[in-house]
This record gives structure tokens, sequence and C-alpha cells, in this order.
């Protein structure tokens, strides 16, 4: 491998490794979204909630008199209190809050986002095994393991964006407003990384092609 294909594959690695970086982070944080309900009564109660794959936070704090009938800033001071989803922990059987957890959409993905991790080390030992062994075509299933890793997470976001809304939208619960927090966007940016990172790595790693009509592929450079 050239030094400049070398450069350029050392380039790419490294944003596939801020792309891995923020996939663990939006896999194992809870701040996917926010959810906060419609105040009608003052001098209540508000209720805010943000969750993640697993897990999910509620916050609670006293609303005083004012003319803003929502829940303003989950930033505030708040009495926190979280607990996994009832079916990630069968023995948890007290109510979190009032609404109904899409369980379909909440287990698909998490197990997507499993196979997206899955994939990140699949990819990973290959590019480790490259370097140690000085074998340069690993580093090819390499990149197409971190593309499907981006893919993944992809599908991930995406099914967390219905339940979202098919949330939002029921008529059983609560919660009328919401916005999609840090963690949501660490895994946007994460299949960005890794998909777009693992196409580039794929075109690095490929051996030079002819530019002769005379010149065969096993004229290219020779790969260790």
């Amino acid at each position: 491998m050239s030094q400049t294909k070398a450069l350029k594959v050392r380039v790419t690695l490294f944003c596939i490794l801020v792309g891995i970086v923020l996939v663990m982070v939006a896999v194992v944080t809870d701040h996917w979204a926010v959810l906060s309900p419609h105040m009608d009564l003052h001098n209540a109660t508000c209720e805010a909630a943000h969750f993640g794959l697993w897990r999910i936070c509620t916050k609670r704090m006293a609303v005083d008199d004012s003319k803003d009938k929502s829940c303003g800033s989950i930033t505030l001071t708040w009495e926190k209190n979280c607990s996994y989803f009832r079916h990630f922990n069968p023995g948890e059987s007290s109510e979190i809050f009032e609404f109904t957890t899409q369980k379909e959409f909440s287990i698909s993905a998490a197990a997507i986002a499993i196979f997206s991790l899955g994939f990140v080390i699949l990819g990973t030992v290959c590019v480790l095994l490259s370097f140690r062994k000085k074998r340069d075509y690993l580093l090819r299933p390499a990149s197409m393991f971190y593309a499907f890793a981006g893919l993944c997470i992809f599908v991930s976001v995406e099914v967390m964006r219905q339940s979202v809304k098919r949330m939002i939208d029921s008529e059983d619960t609560v919660w009328i407003q919401y916005y999609y927090s840090w963690s949501f966007a660490c895994a946007c940016a994460a299949f960005i990384l890794l998909f777009l990172g693992g196409l580039a790595l794929l075109l690095f790693s490929l051996p030079r092609m002819p530019q002769n009509p005379w010149e065969s592929c096993m004229d290219a450079e020779p790969e260790h």
C-alpha cells in the first residue's frame, strides 16, 4: 500500500473510530427523546420524561402559577427517578408513569442497535488483524462490517422516531410535547461516520486498477 493510500486509510479509520464512540454513547445513554405533558392546572406537579433504548427516567417538580402551560426546560431542578423498561426487567411490576410503552418498537430498536455493535466488533477485529499481520485485504471485510453497522443504527433511529411519533399521537398518553435529545444526535452522527467511513475504507483498500489497456490487475502493487 502506498504512503498516500495508507494516509487516507488512517484518516478514514479515525473517522470510523469517532463513529464507534458515538454509537456506544447512544446505545448506553437514555436521552434519545424528551417528553412533557400539557399543563391544564396550575400549582400542580409537572412530570417530564426522557428515555433511551433500555430505560426511562421521569422528572417531577412543582409548577408555580404562570402563563406557561408546559413543563418548560427539563434541565431545571427536578426529582429524578429512572427505571428499566418492564419488558427488559420482568421482575419490575411498579408503574413507571402514565403511558403505554410500545413494546415491539422498543425491543426492535434495542435489538438492531445490538446488531450494530456486533458489526462494529467484527470490523474492529478485522482492522486489528490487518495491522498486526500486514494483511491489507482484511480492510475490505472490515469496511463492509462498518457500513452494515451504520445501516443498523440508522434503522434503530428510525424505529425510535416512529415509536415517539406513535406515542405522541396516541390518545392514551398525557404526553403531547417532545424533542429529540443528544443521544439521538449521537446515533445520527454515528450512522453518517460509520456508513460513509465504511464505503471510503472499501474504496481506499481496493487494489489499483489498470491504467493502460495492456496492464492487468496482476500488475498492480502487491499487497502484504
